[in-house]
């Protein structure tokens, strides 16, 4: 029996991130409705769909920052929350107030202690450039948060999630603010990373060509599951006018 057990493990890996029925409100506002989906270990999944489908909601969901009415997710069998050193998260970095006095490095040793650092030890800092030189902003170090670019602020955080090496990394809108350049050495890094620690990316954006061709997976979501699958199967006219409600000029030349 426990033989038994174990083959069926090895055949069926436990999910990287699971997610079954989970229901969010706010308020009176239904965001998330019965969303449910398996993510194996390894594959890159792009998360897509219009302004307000609940795709930020769903990544908080996932990092148990949320807490669903119904339902609940999981990640690599943990629920959603327990296992904070399997993750690395890159926030909207619209959100971060650039004039906060603090360095890149300190950045990236906040992801090491999950706190800001007062002072930053030897051993965190060697840690810390490591993981800039790793996504090549190590010449960034020292350099105040207020005087990157948008690009170089990216690379930052990057670093700070992947400090912990990570086996899943949640990224929200990560091409934010960042020029084409800089958008095409983001996916390169997290391919490599991804490439080199079997790690598994799941991703949100609004670019739906970064999507077909850097994702395994694609979910489209307005609320409720639209479309789950292969980037081909999922990234189709119909798919996408059921979730975005038409087939834009955008799309199109996404595609």
């Amino acid at each position: 029996m426990v033989a038994a057990r174990a083959a069926t493990r090895a055949a069926s890996p436990v999910p990287a991130l699971h997610v079954h029925d989970v229901t969010v409100r706010f308020g009176d506002a239904l965001v998330l409705d019965g969303v449910r989906f398996d993510l194996d270990p390894g594959h890159f999944l792009a998360i897509v769909g219009p302004n307000g489908a609940g795709k930020s909601t769903l990544v908080k969901v996932a990092l148990g920052l949320i807490t669903p009415q119904r339902g609940h997710a999981a990640i690599f069998g943990h629920d959603a929350g327990d296992a904070p050193e399997r993750i690395g998260y890159v926030p909207q970095l619209k959100t971060f107030d650039r004039t906060f006095p603090a360095t890149a490095v300190e950045l990236v040793v906040s992801g090491i202690r999950r706190n800001w650092p007062v002072r930053v030890g030897q051993a965190e800092r060697a840690r810390a450039m490591a993981a800039l030189g790793d996504v090549g902003a190590e010449a960034l170090a020292d350099r105040s948060l207020a005087r990157l670019s948008g690009g170089e602020l990216q690379r930052a955080f990057l670093a700070r999630a992947l400090v912990r090496e990570p086996d899943l990394v949640l990224l929200d809108e990560p091409a934010t603010g960042v020029d084409f350049l800089a958008e095409h050495d983001l996916y390169d890094l997290l391919e490599r990373y991804q490439a080199r620690r079997g790690a598994t990316v799941a991703m949100v954006t609004h670019d739906l060509a970064a999507a077909r061709f850097h994702a395994s997976r694609v979910l489209v979501l307005n609320r409720r599951l639209h479309g789950y699958g292969l980037p081909e199967d999922v990234l189709c006219d119909a798919c996408l006018q059921e979730a975005f409600g038409h087939v834009g000029h955008r799309h199109a030349v996404a595609l």
